[in-house]
């Protein structure tokens, strides 16, 4: 005769055992293991935004069986998000991201937990939504939400995963990660809104943010697991044109202001009109580095053209596109070239001059100053015009035509 409880015993028996053989091939991990799984299982990952980037996040974190996944978005599925977009499918167009989202992820896995916010993050709410998560993973790529979310997660000390996308190129790094540099180490203050193009004005290649939100996915995991090396301090660059991934290194700065509240974040969020937080906006800067002393120097421009005036004569680069270029240039322009490319001139570039990069307004030159440095050239010799083309030709618009 059974003793009493054991029915019950033998049920436990059996479901672990059906979860053992759901995770059979992460058990047989030596770095995950049984005790790997367990921990997988017990922890708690919040996406922001379930479009582009939360599409491949989302699913790969409910099928790694990390117990409870946490989605914030207030948008609906629309016909057009299915180009990249593959949670949602054409049988929920109109209804809530995040209703359609939990239902395909409990379709995947029934044994984990969804939990919804039919919300946008915001400074009032942030700290709130945020503060039960063990890992925050932004799918939304709007600027003033990752300003928001470094800021918020920096004070809760919790780590977060970032990940951009833009036409054929993206971008991935870990933030605030025990103790690591932060966002603001590296994009110290976001460009005017008008200088930050969106997906629905460049394009993106659809299957793109499948790269990256599974890249963004794996360092999550990894940071619930304790294993291998997170992309903290380096940032994560992939061309899809030409199959390339490219390491950046960047440190923490201490000559940067990083809020001790989300006060300031308030005035960014009215000054970009953020109207959704979901993953399809997404309003990709091609940013680099700026106010990281060890990888380039930051120049105005008016100390730009004091120094010009002193003697100065340093190598002058627009890393804007041909396009661009060819609607406006300055006239003392050195060379042209798109600032992906930028280490295809270094050839060009004098050994005996410093340095100057511009852009249209200061993030793509940045870009550039970051891939130089990391080709072999010299940071001190390297010098990020920040406003770009657009300040300049405030203060010297003879030089424009």
């Amino acid at each position: 005769m059974l003793r009493d409880g054991s029915k019950t015993n033998i049920h436990e028996a059996r479901a672990e055992n059906m979860s053992n053989i759901r995770y059979d091939r992460h058990i047989s991990l030596p770095q995950v293991g049984l005790e790997g799984q367990k921990r997988l299982n017990s922890s708690a990952v919040l996406c922001i935004g379930a479009g582009g980037l939360g599409s491949p996040v989302l699913m790969y974190l409910a099928a790694a069986g990390v117990g409870k996944i946490g989605i914030i978005d207030f948008d609906v599925v629309d016909l057009s998000n299915l180009q990249r977009q593959i949670i949602h499918s054409e049988d929920e167009l109109g209804s809530k991201k995040i209703d359609s989202a939990k239902k395909r992820l409990l379709e995947l896995n029934s044994e984990i937990e969804i939990v919804t916010f039919d919300d946008m993050l915001t400074p009032e709410n942030a700290i709130s939504i945020l503060e039960n998560w063990d890992v925050i993973i932004d799918g939304t790529d709007n600027l003033p939400t990752r300003y928001l979310v470094d800021d918020a997660t920096r004070m809760l000390q919790k780590p977060w995963v970032y990940g951009s996308i833009y036409r054929f190129e993206g971008q991935v790094s870990v933030f605030n990660f025990n103790g690591g540099p932060c966002y603001r180490d590296l994009f110290p203050n976001p460009p005017e809104p008008n200088m930050v193009p969106s997906c629905s004005e460049g394009g993106v290649l659809g299957i793109l943010p499948g790269v990256i939100g599974s890249l963004q996915a794996t360092e999550a995991i990894k940071i619930l697991l304790g294993i291998g090396n997170t992309l903290s301090g380096v940032l994560l660059l992939y061309n899809s044109l030409d199959m390339s991934f490219r390491k950046l290194k960047f440190s923490e700065q201490e000559s940067v202001e990083k809020p001790s509240s989300l006060d300031s974040t308030i005035d960014m969020f009215e000054k970009f009109c953020i109207t959704s937080p979901n993953g399809d906006k997404e309003s990709v800067n091609k940013q680099g580095a700026s106010g990281n002393e060890n990888m380039f120097n930051r120049l105005n421009v008016q100390d730009f053209i004091e120094k010009k005036k002193s003697g100065w004569n340093p190598y002058f680069i627009d890393v804007r596109s041909d396009l661009e270029y060819a609607s406006v240039k300055i006239k003392s322009i050195d060379i042209q070239v798109p600032h992906e490319d930028i280490t295809s001139i270094m050839t060009d570039i004098p050994n005996d001059r410093d340095i100057v990069i511009h852009c249209k307004s200061g993030m793509r030159s940045q870009m550039a100053c970051m891939l130089l440095n990391n080709a072999g050239i010299d940071a001190s010799r390297l010098h990020n015009l920040e406003g770009g083309i657009m300040a300049y030709s405030q203060l010297v618009p003879d030089d424009i035509e």
